[in-house]
């Protein structure tokens, strides 16, 4: 497998349980010693390392999602030998192309994984990238039914599964069982994610500012639109309510959902961007925490009945359904525990590992 995404902590251990449920498989998973994006520099995070063998290996245009590639693993798969390549990447990038042409000589089968639920146009030489992976490569997994249909449209023929890229470890993201009986009587309400426009911070700052009683709202993450998050809430009357943090270790973030009571998921489609699947809100609804999304790309599905989806870009509509869960600590309570049941049902790392290998099985035994 090659994945940037495998350097987060919390991640890997689909990686164990891959290699844990399928000991005649041996498992050697490529990840950068870093990746660079808006969120600034995240380091590999050794954590889930059982099992299966993790290699770091440098990586060129560090940053670059569709540019990076890593120069030294041809050198690898001659070593590995081996029958099947996972690239965890999208078929337009260039990681993709150049892993799945070094693993196609070798005579190994590949495979490529996608997030993209927009089907939009590149210009070359992305077009031509994207063209050969659809036409070079064993079997596709898309992360939402919207990637799926995405790339059925854009003329993919093959065999195609949708699975999350990752799941989450219920043990892991589990709730806090005292948070009733230590409730003290604020509802804590956060937003976890990029700072940008697109992601809808100001939206929530907007409905929070129309939204009565005891609340207290936490905004985590980093971008451009960050010195913004103060400004507007000052200027909405609600600075003293609001607190901004930046981003904390993937293996801090579940002990942060079980100090909150709603997390918010405010997204807004753009011509270029709708959100892919929200990881966000399963691991909050693993915690037990109830979800409140707009109707923006994979969102609805994510979350189900087992949750609160308002209209894009409405602030008064999310507004009222923050008030609603406000004034009603059952409703909280039930879907925060609707959250966790679907979580269990669809989302954990257990059911994403076992989906994954069975691709494969499928993968191995096609020829």
């Amino acid at each position: 497998m090659v994945s940037k995404a495998c350097i987060v902590g919390t991640y890997q251990k689909k990686l164990e349980v891959m290699a844990g449920a399928a000991p005649d498989l041996s498992l050697v998973v490529v990840v950068p010693p870093a990746w660079r994006d808006e969120r600034g520099t995240t380091t590999l995070e050794r954590v889930h390392t059982r099992g299966y063998q993790l290699e770091v290996q440098p990586i060129w245009f560090n940053g670059s999602f569709h540019l990076h590639l890593y120069p030294g693993l041809g050198r690898t798969i001659a070593r590995v030998r081996p029958d099947l390549v996972h690239i965890d990447e999208e078929p337009y990038n260039l990681a993709t192309y150049h892993a799945n042409v070094i693993a196609r000589r070798r005579g190994a089968r590949t495979l490529w994984f996608s997030w993209q639920n927009l089907a939009r146009g590149y210009p070359p030489p992305f077009s031509w990238i994207e063209r050969y992976n659809l036409r070079h490569v064993d079997h596709a997994i898309a992360g939402s039914r919207t990637a799926a249909d995405v790339w059925r449209t854009k003329g993919y023929a093959g065999p195609l599964n949708v699975i999350p890229q990752f799941g989450v470890d219920p043990e892991i993201f589990s709730p806090d069982l005292d948070r009733a009986r230590r409730h003290d009587g604020v509802v804590h309400i956060a937003y976890v994610g990029r700072f940008v426009p697109e992601k809808g911070p100001d939206l929530l700052l907007q409905a929070l500012a129309r939204t009565a009683g005891a609340w207290q709202a936490t905004f985590l993450g980093s971008g451009p639109e960050a010195p913004e998050i103060p400004r507007q809430a000052a200027a909405l009357g609600i600075a003293d309510r609001v607190t901004v943090r930046d981003w904390l270790p993937s293996t801090q973030m579940p002990e942060f959902y079980r100090e909150i009571d709603v997390l918010v998921l405010p997204s807004r489609t753009r011509s270029n961007w709708t959100e892919q699947f929200g990881r966000v809100l399963i691991e909050a609804m693993a915690c037990e925490v109830t979800v409140v999304g707009s109707g923006s790309g994979e969102i609805p599905h994510v979350i189900g009945e087992a949750g609160i989806v308002f209209s894009e870009d409405d602030a008064s509509a999310l507004s009222e359904a923050l008030q609603d869960l406000i004034v009603s600590p059952e409703r909280r309570r039930l879907l925060g525990r609707q959250g966790r049941e679907r979580v269990l049902k669809h989302y954990t790392q257990q059911r994403v590992a076992e989906a994954t290998l069975a691709v494969y099985r499928e993968i191995l035994a096609s020829g």
